[in-house]
């Protein structure tokens, strides 16, 4: 890999500082985060990545425990400064060619469901990865997975548990015929601004986790048998640093697992514009130029925009050499003003937009699952 001077010296400094973490800070329990590439690293506190960063929408990469090299080199790549891994050698097409296996299943989703799952989920005082409250919706969620998976008795529903905090990340995967793997994801964990605030979490991320859970309803109603591998996964800790998904990610690295795509959607649930919108920083281009073909095919005109640094889990997918990309409701300027608030309530909540993100959940996973 090579790298610029200015993120060489980014990437030393976050090596030094994560191979040397000093005792005292750990005891402490205080965490490195990483606000840009070019910054080497902070020493804060739980309760001040979210106050002091998640609450006033700074976004972050909590890296204490990351030692890979390769991912904090890749954390330390400035968007738009991709580096070519074979992982990411994808030809993907510039077309949607499944139409006739996609839209039968397109037209059964529904937000029926996703209404009575999103009550439950912003129900709960608030979803913080390490409050009790966090625990109670992940084992509500893990239960609710293996329900709506029940359908298809192929399909496995595991939890990926976290050695550092009790809120685990939920896979549901639908084998293909080979082990090649696509994956849709959301998280599930959410702030009200701090570790104790209220937090309902309705479009941050209550919405992307009943969009990605409608859309594994459907298929595994019609016990669609991909190709490709299918997986959903629902990540926990996202708003501490990308936590959850950064661990998973790690694991499939570690294991060599050829990913093909993944597919991140964080907030789907309030959009003025009426339209999906593509991200296109800190993503593959290829992936997402794909993904933007998929959602104009089935869903209509399309926006982008920028979200900045370490904004969700797709940074943990590219981090570990995956491709990814990033899907949202709207643009960052005419987003939903509520958000790691008290306010994001349900009642905020656009169905319609929702609907349109599960159309599109459906759709890329059934073309996808073709690649």
């Amino acid at each position: 890999m090579r790298f610029s001077a200015v993120v060489f010296s980014a990437l030393a400094s976050s090596v030094a500082l994560v191979s040397a973490a000093p005792a005292d800070k750990l005891s402490a329990g205080l965490r490195l985060i990483k606000t840009s590439p070019t910054d080497p690293g902070t020493w804060v506190t739980e309760e001040d990545k979210i106050s002091k960063y998640t609450a006033k929408n700074i976004g972050f990469v909590d890296i204490t425990d990351i030692k890979d090299p390769e991912v904090l080199a890749l954390l330390s790549t400035p968007s738009g400064k991709e580096v070519k891994l074979a992982s990411r050698a994808i030809t993907y097409p510039t077309s949607a060619t499944h139409q006739t296996q996609a839209n039968p299943l397109v037209s059964q989703v529904s937000t029926t469901n996703p209404q009575s799952w999103l009550t439950t989920l912003t129900n709960y005082y608030n979803r913080y990865y390490k409050s009790t409250y966090g625990t109670q919706a992940a084992t509500w969620l893990f239960n609710t997975v293996k329900s709506v998976a029940a359908a298809n008795p192929a399909i496995t529903v595991t939890q990926f548990t976290h050695s550092a905090f009790n809120q685990p990340s939920i896979i549901a995967k639908i084998p293909g015929t080979n082990s090649s793997i696509v994956i849709v994801s959301a998280h599930f964990d959410s702030t009200g601004g701090s570790s104790t605030a209220r937090g309902p979490g309705a479009d941050d991320n209550g919405s992307g986790v009943v969009v990605i859970l409608e859309a594994l309803r459907v298929l595994a109603n019609a016990k669609f048998a991909p190709k490709d591998t299918l997986e959903f996964h629902f990540y926990a800790a996202e708003e501490g640093g990308l936590l959850g998904s950064a661990a998973v990610f790690a694991n499939y690295k570690s294991a060599a697992k050829k990913v093909l795509a993944v597919v991140n959607q964080d907030m789907a649930g309030y959009s003025p514009s009426g339209k999906i919108s593509i991200y296109t920083d800190y993503v593959d281009s290829a992936l997402t130029a794909y993904t933007r073909v998929i959602a104009t095919a089935y869903t209509g005109t399309t926006t982008s925009d920028a979200c900045g640094y370490g904004c969700s889990d797709h940074a943990s997918a590219r981090s570990n050499g995956f491709p990814a990309a990033y899907v949202c409701d709207e643009k960052m300027a005419t987003s939903s003003p509520y958000i790691h608030t008290a306010n994001d309530a349900y009642s905020t909540i656009q169905w319609p937009a929702v609907l349109r993100h599960a159309k599109f959940t459906v759709a890329f996973l059934v073309e996808a699952s073709y690649l």
